[in-house]
């Protein structure tokens, strides 16, 4: 299914959370927890935004709090929940220290406190990092100063955690006892909390702080789960990328239908030609280039960067344009189409170039500025990240070193899933992974490690078989360099 039949799956799963946690809020329900699990590009912060206001709208609910792991996540939260339910009805909690850094466009639709005695007591919703409302102390303060929740005992009356897959255990207790109900909304395959190795915690063998949250609450009573069964980001070729990561979901369908999402590049022939053409199809394409001299090391591979950096700068030199279907909030293609081409230094970065380890990172830096500086593009047109620094970020292409590239075995660090999953699930239109010869005799011979696909509890390398699973999904081509 695509566009609005594929859309009306989120807003049915979103009704129904709704509906439960009313019920839960009433008492009619005995919940601790909701927990709204979405794959990448889900539509999640759509969801939970509706939820939030559906509470403060709620008579039996008078507070609602909002956390997340990182600043960056929640200045943007709160501006769009402060645009939805006005500056006086929101306040942004922050740490003294970080109150330059809040945004413009956040502080001038939010009431704007660094201690608990700026709250306004008025306020229907706080939106703060779990490091900041979980402070010693910082709870009671509160409390004293505005009062419980509808509650009666909780300060707010349910506490909304975004990216909740994100926020390891340790930082959730200190803000659970902020409200007598949690609301979990996030990506499951994303990149989760460090693991600290082997637990070293005794008793319960599945608890660990460092781990995310959620992970040990699926079954158990108090839980309420669901999934949201649409993926609005991706092109419909990645259709089955995206299943490959989530294989366990009952339904996984895309907005997007074929033809929605374009890469237009005309008078690129040859190697090149051929490479983009596949990416242009939406089907997620892995490209094995051969003949390259020696890397410094597997994950730090100057040579394989410079057939990026040649791949790239035939697109460019060939002037490409990048075309989306528009669609209305329901998911319907309105008739309009948007255009973006290479010089127009607005919206989503073009391209992302994604690497895992710093210094490779610093060599696609360079890269992208010598990109940039031929060419007379904005900063944000391209850019070099690592995957982890990128997660949570979007993109129209994705050029990405696959994390297995030249490597001699599955590792811990190489074979994660979360740091695979944000590599493959960037992008809106294309995506290009490119690996030196290999991976698949690694995949043959290298020894069977544990590891279940969300890693979840246990370790979180993926098995070798989830790795063929996934390199299934993908187009294959193979590049050959000749030395001059």
């Amino acid at each position: 299914m695509h566009h609005a039949r594929a859309a009306a799956g989120n807003a049915v799963v979103a009704e129904e959370a709704g509906g439960v946690l009313r019920r839960a809020l009433s008492g009619e329900v005995a919940l601790e927890r909701l927990l709204i699990k979405a794959a990448a590009g889900a539509g999640k912060s759509f969801v939970l935004r509706k939820l939030v206001v559906e509470a403060v709208e709620y008579p039996d609910c008078r507070r609602v709090g909002v956390v997340a792991f990182t600043n960056k996540q929640i200045h943007p939260l709160a501006a769009s929940l402060g645009g939805l339910l006005g500056e006086d009805r929101v306040c942004l909690f922050v740490s003294g220290r970080r109150r330059e850094e809040v945004p413009e466009q956040t502080s001038s639709r939010v009431t704007l406190a660094t201690t608990a005695a700026e709250v306004p007591s008025e306020c229907r919703v706080v939106v703060s990092t779990a490091h900041r409302l979980g402070a010693a102390g910082e709870l009671d303060r509160l409390g004293e100063h505005v009062g419980a929740g509808h509650n009666g005992q909780a300060v707010f009356d349910v506490l909304f955690v975004d990216e909740a897959w994100q926020l390891p255990h340790h930082l959730f207790d200190r803000v659970a006892p902020a409200a007598p109900v949690a609301v979990g909304v996030g990506d499951v395959g994303q990149l989760p909390p460090l693991e600290a190795g082997q637990n070293p915690w005794r008793g319960d063998a599945g608890f660990n702080p460092y781990r995310a949250w959620p992970t040990d609450s699926d079954g158990r009573e108090g839980t309420w789960a669901v999934e949201l069964p649409a993926v609005w980001r991706p092109a419909a070729g990645h259709l089955d990328l995206w299943r490959a990561f989530y294989p366990q979901w009952s339904e996984l369908d895309c907005v997007a239908a074929p033809g929605d999402r374009r890469l237009v590049v005309d008078g690129l022939s040859g190697e090149a030609g051929a490479v983009w053409r596949q990416v242009g199809t939406g089907v997620p394409t892995l490209l094995e280039v051969a003949g390259l001299p020696e890397p410094e090391a597997a994950d730090v591979d100057p040579p394989l960067l410079g057939a990026v950096e040649s791949l790239l700068d035939a697109l460019l030199a060939a002037g490409f344009v990048l075309e989306q279907a528009e669609y209305d909030t329901e998911g319907s293609p309105t008739g309009n189409t948007l255009t973006s081409r290479p010089g127009d230094g607005a919206g989503e970065p073009l391209v992302a170039i994604l690497a895992t380890r710093n210094q490779a990172v610093d060599d696609a830096a360079d890269l992208a500025e010598r990109l940039r500086r031929k060419y007379s593009l904005a900063e944000t047109e391209i850019v070099a990240s690592t995957v982890d620094s990128w997660q949570g970020q979007t993109n129209r292409l994705t050029v990405a070193i696959h994390p297995l590239s030249g490597a001699s075995r599955l590792d811990e660090f190489n074979s994660a899933f979360g740091r695979l999953a944000v590599t493959c699930t960037r992008a809106t239109h294309g995506l290009l992974l490119l690996t030196r010869p290999g991976i698949d005799e690694l995949l043959d011979q290298a020894p069977a490690r544990p590891g279940t696909p969300f890693g979840e509890p246990g370790t979180r390398q993926l098995p070798r078989q989830t790795h063929r699973r996934i390199l299934e999904t993908f187009a294959r081509g193979t590049l050959t360099v000749e030395e001059r």
